[in-house]
């Protein structure tokens, strides 16, 4: 077997998706930049080490507008966003969204934040055991989106079923329900953009439709583009976080007892929690927008480019014994948000969701712990998000 044989045995298996990272630390190793098939069947370039990464996610010549690749085949309404535009495209729409998701108004939150969790818990005083996905992890950032947004937080469960279908599709993971599932995501939306032009409001929505007939600054399109990735990406990261990072915890009781003898270190438990075991696995594609030679590298026009996020944050040339789950690691400039350009506009508010969510539970129930073991913990299939489907707690 060829060395770079060797390296690719282990990618994309039941083991690979219950543990990736032996298998990131031999690519890292053997073959760091590999030109491979992915599991829905595209050919395109990994990246595995951090220095690769950070250059690749700041570099204008790859590009994220699908559409300068495919033509129309590429378009989607979940693509007619920030996330998969390029300059000055990129800039007009994440500028319409971005005065809500300043660091200081997400702090303006903190204190409702912190009602909207205890209220959760307060649901399961007097019970032995939680579901932490169904329970607290997943309602806690789709009540606050939602409320962002504007749409009713009655219809969260419509949003988690569609937004795992979406996710799913987008590598070929999604069940048979997809086509069905996008077309009721679609409608919803319709039905609600009328209501909000009817009824604007002080919501994020109401002031996007607002500026699209102020000025014709955002189409239809992209009107549905921004709202889907808001919704969708405005909850998946949170509810990985706070699961990973609480498996993180439970399996290092010395780290547990730590945060739970000092909450002020909770901002770097999840900074470290974040880079150990990140809630997004890959970033979304790229693509290279001309012939380019990359650390000795001949990638095409046209060459899809798939950085390895949770690779490059255990980074042995990066990041110090990068195996080893340290909430007391000195600052680290993790990828988990990614970087450049593209940097998630919601990572202040998933932190300051993560910092509430973790201290509050350690607080609410400080002698909780895994009601199962966490080998047999299902993880979420595909190539986005990581993550798994629930994790039983004993209170």
């Amino acid at each position: 077997m060829k060395p770079n044989e060797s390296a690719r045995s282990g990618l994309f298996t039941p083991e690979f998706t219950q543990n990736p990272y032996p298998a990131y630390a031999r690519m890292r190793e053997d073959e760091p930049i590999a030109k491979l098939m992915f599991p829905d069947g595209q050919f395109g370039w990994m990246i595995t080490r951090y220095e690769d990464a950070a250059e690749i996610l700041k570099d204008n010549r790859f590009i994220k507008d699908m559409t300068k690749i495919y033509g129309s085949a590429g378009q989607s309404i979940f693509t007619s966003n920030m996330l998969f535009s390029d300059p000055p495209d990129h800039r007009r729409l994440r500028g319409l969204v971005q005065k809500a998701f300043t660091p200081k108004m997400i702090e303006s939150m903190r204190e409702h934040i912190q009602q909207i969790a205890d209220g959760l818990l307060d649901r399961l005083e007097g019970r032995n055991e939680m579901k932490l996905i169904d329970d607290y992890a997943f309602p806690l950032p789709i009540i606050v989106i939602s409320e962002i947004l504007g749409v009713p937080i009655e219809d969260q469960d419509k949003f988690r079923v569609w937004s795992n279908s979406i996710i799913g599709a987008s590598n070929s993971e999604g069940g048979p329900d997809v086509y069905r599932h996008t077309q009721e995501f679609i409608e919803y939306l319709g039905r609600w953009f009328e209501k909000v032009r009817r009824e604007p409001g002080d919501d994020l929505i109401s002031q996007l439709i607002q500026a699209e007939e102020a000025g014709e600054r955002l189409s239809e399109q992209e009107i549905y583009g921004v709202v889907s990735l808001l919704i969708i990406a405005g909850h998946e990261t949170t509810v990985n976080l706070i699961g990973n990072g609480m498996i993180s915890l439970l399996q290092h009781p010395e780290q547990r007892k730590l945060l739970q003898g000092d909450p002020t270190l909770i901002r770097g438990a999840i900074e470290e929690m974040l880079r150990y075991n990140g809630p997004v696995e890959f970033s979304t594609s790229r693509w290279a927008g001309e012939d380019i030679e990359f650390r000795g590298h001949s990638m095409k026009q046209g060459d899809m480019v798939v950085v390895a996020l949770d690779s490059a944050n255990r980074d042995g040339e990066q990041f110090p014994d990068p195996d080893l789950f340290d909430i007391q690691r000195e600052r680290s400039r993790h990828l988990a948000f990614g970087h450049g350009i593209h940097l998630c506009l919601g990572a202040p508010l998933a932190r300051l969701e993560g910092e509430i969510a973790v201290n509050t539970l350690l607080r609410r129930f400080p002698n909780l712990q895994l009601a199962a073991d966490a080998g047999e913990l299902e993880w979420r299939p595909g190539m986005i998000v990581r993550g798994v489907k629930e994790i039983p707690l004993s209170l």
